[in-house]
């Protein structure tokens, strides 16, 4: 039995799947599987995958679900101790195993490790190794120097900072983490014991974005032991086309309904859960701001389409007024479908001023001001301005 499964969910990754695979394939180390899972793919994922002779991959083909229904089935196909993620269109680096085998020898639940945003297209003429970060003195070696700092132009690497530390308990992990680290809840960036989901009966929401966000802090509370290490070891890419940047009127409802979901229920499972009240609080400060986030999401729509329709400046007050008043009088659970059919007479801004105004709106419902503590005098004051306006609040944020 390996000691850790890798789960792969490829969709049409004719494109990036063979550069994912060769990068995992070519690390030195030895005591893992690759469940590989081909999601309805209707481009060439399938030729690609099959020019791979190789038992490390155990290949699966199933009609497309969507990646959190594709996740849970790697899962379930897992035999390792452990289970971690890679995306299609990611890679990792040749020291991707580097340090996890004394963490497993002492039964760490989770490994966290660090990863480097890849911007735009991929330099395919560039070698993995030349994108490597790691921890060496760059300033060795003159010429790959050079080539890095090319890379590091083009492709636009950054690295992804948070805290490190030693073996401490899920619950101080979490307070360590969530004040600063953006990615805490990503995924590829952890190791995970597979009895942590299978024990707790944990499985990715299906039908839903962030799905990510709706279990990772449940993880990190559940576990015993967490780690996490200064090891720059996973490469995330963001092309153009990536999921998370489609600027489009009916997934950003979409993903502000399902990001309301997953936090009424973090806070709604944390209450059955043996944590402090100030872990408790931070969990809630932590998924405040994480669905506060989405205000913005709404603001860069509406700022777009001030560029796009240059009729935005004839936008009446009295129409403002009748958006404001009128709200769109739905809750996270009716379909986006709905909301959709209501914008559709109106223009384009009108669409994005309605469609924050009910988002605002399902944030007042749930009174997320009181989830602000004033620990300092900064903190008072940012709930104060919560309460007051939530527009006002992030601008001071």
């Amino acid at each position: 039995m390996p000691q850790i499964s890798i789960i792969i969910t490829a969709y049409n990754a004719e494109k990036t799947i063979e550069r994912c695979l060769n990068s995992i394939l070519d690390t030195k180390y030895n005591d893992y599987e690759i469940i590989l899972i081909n999601d309805g793919s209707t481009d060439n994922t399938e030729e690609v995958i099959q020019l791979f002779a190789t038992d490390k991959i155990k290949y699966f083909t199933k009609p497309n679900s969507g990646v959190a229904d594709s996740r849970n089935f790697g899962i379930e196909k897992a035999s390792g101790d452990y289970i971690t993620f890679v995306d299609s269109d990611d890679y990792v680096a040749s020291n991707y195993f580097e340090n996890v085998d004394k963490y497993m020898a002492q039964d760490v639940d989770l490994i966290k490790r660090k990863g480097i945003i890849i911007n735009n297209k991929v330099n395919n003429k560039a070698s993995i190794e030349d994108c490597q970060i790691n921890n060496e003195d760059k300033g060795k070696n003159e010429e790959n120097s050079k080539a890095q700092n090319i890379i590091v132009e083009s492709e636009k690497i950054e690295k992804i900072e948070g805290a490190t530390f030693e073996i401490t308990t899920g619950e101080d992990a979490f307070n360590k983490l969530c004040f600063t680290d953006k990615y805490l809840d990503t995924l590829w960036s952890y190791i995970i014991k597979r009895s942590l989901f299978t024990d707790n009966n944990f499985k990715f929401e299906t039908g839903r974005y962030h799905e990510d966000f709706g279990l990772l802090p449940l993880l990190i509370l559940k576990a015993n032991k967490v780690v996490s290490t200064n090891d720059y070891v996973y490469y995330y890419v963001q092309s153009e086309n990536s999921i998370m940047r489609e600027q489009n009127l009916s997934k950003t409802i979409k993903k502000a309904k399902d990001a309301l979901f997953h936090y009424d229920n973090i806070l709604s499972t944390i209450g059955n859960y043996n944590l402090s009240q100030f872990t408790k609080e931070n969990v809630k400060i932590y998924c405040t701001n994480a669905i506060l986030l989405k205000v913005s999401e709404f603001e860069v729509n509406v700022n777009e389409s001030k560029i796009q329709h240059k009729d935005i400046n004839d936008t009446s007050k009295s129409t403002e007024k009748k958006l404001i008043n009128e709200g769109l009088q739905k809750n996270y659970n009716d379909n986006e479908q709905d909301i959709e059919d209501k914008l559709e007479s109106e223009s384009k801004n009108e669409q994005y001023l309605r469609a924050q105004k009910w988002y605002l709106d399902e944030l007042k419902k749930r009174k997320i001001y009181k989830n602000i503590k004033a620990r300092n005098l900064k903190q008072l004051i940012k709930k104060v301005l919560l309460f007051i306006n939530i527009k006002m609040y992030l601008k001071f944020s």
